[in-house]
């Protein structure tokens, strides 16, 4: 197997209104991935995109 198709650990940091940083993990491919799957699965970041400010592979 392709080392490049290894699901990997991902944290997704974020701030939320009140500017309290919070923080969400995902198994991803790559970064854009744990954004996306953030997105899908979080509703705050669905709707506030831009308050992603890390995503950080845990390896």
């Amino acid at each position: 197997m392709n080392k490049n198709y290894i699901l990997k650990p991902y944290t997704v940091h974020y701030r939320d209104f009140q500017n309290i940083r919070l923080e969400n993990c995902f198994y991803a491919f790559d970064a854009y991935e744990a954004r996306t799957l953030a997105m899908e699965f979080n509703k705050y970041i669905n709707e506030h995109p831009n308050s992603i400010d890390l995503i950080r592979c845990e390896k």
